[in-house]
C-alpha cells in the first residue's frame, strides 16, 4: 500500500475520533505517523500537531455553529496553556527519541483507560457563555497541565480537556468537547511557533494529505457520534489506544 494511501486513511481516522469525541486525534496521528509513514518520534510529534491544529480549528467551526463554545471560559483555560505549551514544544526536540516514544505510550494508555471508565452524560443543549461556577485557580492549573502535555508530545490533550471542562469548569459534555477543540487548537499553535527546527523532518507530501483527510473526516465525526453514540464509539476507540500504547512501550524498550 503506497504512502499517500496510508495518510488518507489514517487522517480520515483521526479527523473522525476528533470530530466525534473532541480529542483523541494526536494520540492517533503520532503512531500513524511512526509506523506507517516512517517518520522520526521528533517529526511526528510535530507535524501531529500541524494536524491536530488545522482539524480542531475546523471541528471547532462545526461545533461553534451549533452553540456548543464556551468561548470566555474556553479562552480562559487555554491562555492558561499557552506559555506551557510554548515551553515544553521547545524542550521536546532536546529528548532522546526512546525517551519521546516510552512517554507518549504511557499517555496513549492514560488516554484509553480515561475512556473506558463511565463518564458523565449530556446534560442538554449549550447555551453559548452562559454563566456556570468556574473557579479561575483551578481552570488556569489544569490548562497550563495540559500545555505542557500538548507542547511536549504533539497531542491536543482533549482526552485530558473534555473531562476537565466538566469537572472544573461545570460544563455539559456537549459544550465540554465544543470547548475543548479551541484549547486543542491554541495549545497546538503555540507549540508549534516553538518547533521551527523540527519542521525539517516534515514530509509535506504526506502531511498535506493526511491533514486534508483529517479536516473532512473531522465533519463527518459529529455527526457519527450521533449516530453512533458516544459512549460505543469511546470504547472501541479505547482498546484500539491500549494496543497501540502496547505496541509503542515494547518499541521503546526494545
Amino acid at each position: 500500500m503506497s504512502a499517500l494511501v496510508l495518510a488518507l486513511a489514517a487522517g480520515a481516522v483521526v479527523g473522525l475520533a476528533l470530530g466525534a469525541l473532541g480529542g483523541g486525534g494526536g494520540v492517533l496521528a503520532v503512531p500513524a505517523l511512526i509506523y506507517l509513514l516512517g517518520f522520526t518520534p521528533a517529526a511526528a510529534t510535530t507535524a501531529s500537531l500541524i494536524i491536530v491544529t488545522a482539524t480542531s480549528i475546523t471541528a471547532l467551526y462545526a461545533h461553534a455553529r451549533t452553540g456548543a463554545v464556551r468561548w470566555r471560559a474556553g479562552a480562559l483555560f487555554a491562555a492558561a496553556g499557552l506559555l506551557p505549551a510554548a515551553a515544553a514544544g521547545a524542550a521536546a526536540a532536546r529528548l532522546p527519541q526512546p525517551v519521546l516514544t516510552a512517554a507518549f505510550a504511557a499517555v496513549a494508555a492514560l488516554a484509553a483507560v480515561r475512556m473506558l471508565r463511565p463518564g458523565p452524560a449530556d446534560s442538554g443543549p449549550a447555551v453559548g457563555d452562559r454563566a456556570v461556577a468556574v473557579r479561575p485557580v483551578k481552570v488556569a492549573g489544569t490548562g497550563a497541565g495540559l500545555g505542557a502535555l500538548t507542547g511536549l508530545l504533539g497531542v491536543g490533550g482533549g482526552f485530558l480537556t473534555v473531562p476537565a471542562l466538566v469537572t472544573v469548569a461545570a460544563f455539559e459534555m456537549r459544550a465540554a468537547v465544543g470547548t475543548s477543540l479551541l484549547v486543542i487548537a491554541a495549545n497546538s499553535l503555540a507549540s508549534l511557533a516553538t518547533r521551527g527546527a523540527t519542521t525539517a523532518g516534515v514530509d509535506w507530501a504526506l502531511i498535506a494529505p493526511f491533514t486534508g483527510a483529517a479536516i473532512l473526516g473531522a465533519w463527518d465525526g459529529k455527526r457519527l457520534a450521533a449516530r453512533v453514540g458516544g459512549t460505543r464509539l469511546k470504547r472501541t476507540f479505547a482498546i484500539l489506544l491500549l494496543a497501540v500504547a502496547a505496541f509503542m512501550l515494547v518499541d521503546a524498550v526494545a
